[in-house]
């Protein structure tokens, strides 16, 4: 086979080359071997450029000159290589079998086999001279065999423990590609649908085991990771974001910043849009109302340009401080939305980048909230002429907001003006119309209000709950309770919370403007509808005492603890109410107020039965007032669950009950209530003159007895100073 002039070869042409060597080797009379041609290229110097590889027939023979060429393997490249390095390593391990079975017949047959055993031995010389250019060429890589001989060893030891060692490391190597071979190849295994994928996040975000949301705040970082993982989801800024909006929904918005934070420890996880992602926890932040958290945010996001905020973010941020009212940082914001980063970034490729924002119609909006919050009316002004510079057209929303600003701030006037201004340059909205309600209503106009509520109607506006809500607390407090239920209707249309709570709205209003019996009126009525929860029980519960009628007020009371006594199982506690705190401690007033100590001692017994505790500032002055009318009782229950409770009892007590029982004689008692807590410094004169004419004398000189034995054994500075009073006191008067 007869070749001429040149050829040029790059990495595609390996196939091709071991074509041509073998069918010129086979044109040319030599025996071929059955093994693939493998080679591993020398690691030589780079050149500059790529040379010329020439391929010549001179006759029977081919002349392969071989040129150096810049190398750049591809990973296809490198898989086929080392796939052609386990057949080759397959192969030697063939010829060295059949090598020893020739030798072994060589010394059978003698010299009949010469020729063959000359030809044997030398395709092993090429095949050891080959074997030691791959172990030459892996320890110029780099590679490290730790049983390979010293310098002393001969080449024939090296050869040999390198072929050895050559089988051991191409094994380890392909190690790291064995998943390519398995059956259950991640490579062939159909793509996670987008549905799948959202059940496996909302099962990492909101169940109730083992999810981010029931997930300890002080979890440790490598429990939280591990969770995280076990999700089997694969983290993108689409994935992330998800966690993040479902745990905003749900108002955890410290497991956000948990999120938030295992995301930017991760080495592994690069974000293209981390400004999305940051977004999402601006907005779940702001439904949590965390302004504080939500600004430390919105300042790291300034500090990298892939995440330096849009305009979105701006109305995130912007938003959750005008709610919360902080109106310095809401105009921070503004002047950084204004000016160009403080930080430089290197703008390479975005040479034109310019995030320097104007305030829009939203941003205004958060100032007029923060202004409300405030109370700050001159900050409307500065809003419409701002608009008006920009030439910006205020929108129906912006004049809800002013008007609530200026109905916030007592100028009724100003929303009444608003209002008119509103009707001739757009058209109003529900929130517009609910101020001027509420304006109306504080004016004491009903007829007004009902009247502003059908002009929204006829214009084919439709009304909000807050709306049609304010308008029934609106007649409520004018007296007009059955126009008011009427509205029930059109709440429950477009209400999205409890009807419960909307009875209790009108319940609230009419015992504000002074009308129990409307309020009775509709708590009973709305017991045909739904079920009074406990808000309503104390509400009702403290009108009745307010206006004076004390025994309602205990029937309603009594009908809470007889709920209690019919619970046997938790599922009870859904349908029946019990009394909590705030109950017991009204009615404790309410009795004490009326001198009713029976009914003192008995709603206190009730209330440790409950499982409330004691509590000093509350019921001490009520606890001193029954002892004082007789109602020894109710300060040893008291003393008895502080002991058990196993708390402090307050100095005040503890001398009470002291006091009490020495009066009873009883000096023993007194004395084991004095160890029990621990006094400091105690005026015992003064608390035996005061209360000299309640003790005994002969209670006194046995409790002086007893405690001169203490102070015998044990030293004691309270002891001692109760023995040096009771001796003065004790002591005859001089004449």
């Amino acid at each position: 086979m007869e070749m001429g002039g040149a050829a040029f070869f790059t990495e595609v042409a390996i196939e091709p080359l071991s074509s041509v060597i073998h069918s010129s080797l086979s044109s040319s009379r030599f025996s071929i071997s059955h093994s693939p041609f493998f080679g591993i290229p020398r690691k030589t110097k780079k050149h500059s450029g790529i040379t010329r590889s020439r391929i010549s027939s001179n006759g029977g023979g081919v002349i392969i000159e071989k040129k150096e060429f810049e190398f750049k393997p591809l990973f296809d490249d490198y898989l086929k290589a080392m796939e052609n390095v386990k057949i080759d390593r397959d192969s030697n391990n063939r010829s060295s079998n059949s090598l020893r079975k020739k030798k072994h017949f060589k010394g059978k047959e003698g010299e009949g086999n010469t020729k063959f055993a000359d030809f044997e031995d030398f395709r092993v010389e090429k095949e050891e001279d080959r074997d030691k250019m791959i172990v030459k060429e892996k320890l110029e890589r780099g590679v490290s065999y730790r049983k390979i001989a010293s310098k002393k060893v001969t080449d024939n030891n090296i050869i040999q423990t390198g072929v050895k060692r050559k089988g051991e490391i191409l094994d380890m190597e392909r190690a790291a590609f064995k998943s390519l071979e398995n059956e259950d190849n991640v490579i062939d295994k159909p793509r996670i649908s987008r549905v799948d994928m959202e059940e496996r996040i909302q099962k990492l975000a909101r169940c109730f085991f083992y999810s981010l949301n029931a997930a300890d705040i002080n979890m440790p970082e490598w429990k939280f990771t591990k969770m995280m993982r076990s999700a089997q989801i694969r983290f993108s800024d689409h994935s992330v974001m998800r966690i993040i909006q479902i745990l905003g929904k749900l108002g955890n918005w410290r497991c956000v910043l948990q999120v938030i934070e295992w995301v930017q420890s991760r080495e592994r996880f690069k974000s293209h849009k981390i400004r999305y992602i940051y977004t999402a926890a601006l907005d779940a932040l702001g439904k949590a109302r965390r302004p504080v958290e939500a600004l430390n945010l919105f300042r790291q996001m300034l500090e990298h340009m892939a995440s330096y905020p849009d305009v979105v973010a701006y109305h995130c941020i912007a938003v959750t401080l005008g709610q919360a009212g902080h109106m310095k940082e809401l105009f921070d914001v503004i002047d950084t939305m204004r000016s160009p980063p403080r930080k430089k970034f290197k703008t390479i490729i975005f040479e034109k980048w310019d995030p320097r924002l104007e305030p829009d119609v939203i941003i205004y909006n958060a100032v007029l909230n923060a202004c409300v919050r405030r109370k700050k009316w001159e900050g409307a002004f500065w809003v419409l002429q701002e608009l008006n510079q920009q030439g910006q057209q205020p929108s129906s929303t912006t004049y809800g907001l002013v008007m609530e600003l200026m109905f916030a701030c007592g100028k009724y006037n100003l929303v009444h003006d608003f209002f008119k201004k509103v009707q001739k340059s757009c058209i109003p909205n529900a929130l517009t119309y609910k101020v001027v309600v509420n304006t109306l209503w504080k004016e004491g106009k009903s007829d007004a209000a009902i009247m502003a509520v059908e002009d929204m109607e006829r214009r084919g506006i439709v009304g909000t709950a807050g709306l049609y809500y304010d308008l029934a607390r609106c007649l409520c407090s004018a007296g007009r309770c059955q126009e008011a239920l009427k509205q029930i209707d059109k709440i429950c249309k477009v209400a999205n919370k409890p009807l419960v709570v909307t009875y209790t709205g009108l319940i609230q209003a009419c015992l504000n403007s002074g009308d129990v019996q409307n309020g009775v009126y509709v708590f009973n009525y709305m017991q045909k509808f739904c079920s009074p929860n406990l808000i309503t029980c104390n509400i009702m519960l403290k009108g009745f005492l307010d206006h004076g009628m004390f025994e309602e007020a205990k029937l309603l009371f009594l009908k809470l603890l007889e709920n209690g006594s019919s619970v046997y199982e938790k599922s009870d506690y859904k349908d029946r109410i019990l009394p909590d705190i705030y109950s017991f401690n009204t009615m404790l007033d309410a009795c004490a107020a009326e001198k009713k100590w029976d009914d003192v001692e008995f709603v206190f017994a009730q209330m440790l039965q409950y499982g409330h505790h004691f509590n000093a500032k509350r019921h001490l002055r009520i606890i001193l007032d029954a002892r004082s009318a007789g109602k020894k009782e109710l300060l040893e229950s008291a003393w008895k669950h502080l002991v058990e409770a196993e708390r402090i009892p307050p100095a005040t007590l503890t001398r009470e009950i002291f006091c009490s029982r020495l009066e009873d004689g009883d000096y023993n008692a007194a004395l084991s209530c004095l160890l029990s807590s621990p006094w400091i410094e105690v005026n015992w004169t003064r608390i035996l003159t005061e209360n000299g004419h309640r003790f005994q004398e002969d209670a006194l000189v046995a409790l002086m007895h007893e405690v001169s034995i203490l102070v015998a054994r044990n030293e004691n500075v309270v002891l001692e100073q109760l023995m040096r009073s009771c001796k003065e006191f004790l002591k005859p008067p001089r004449f």
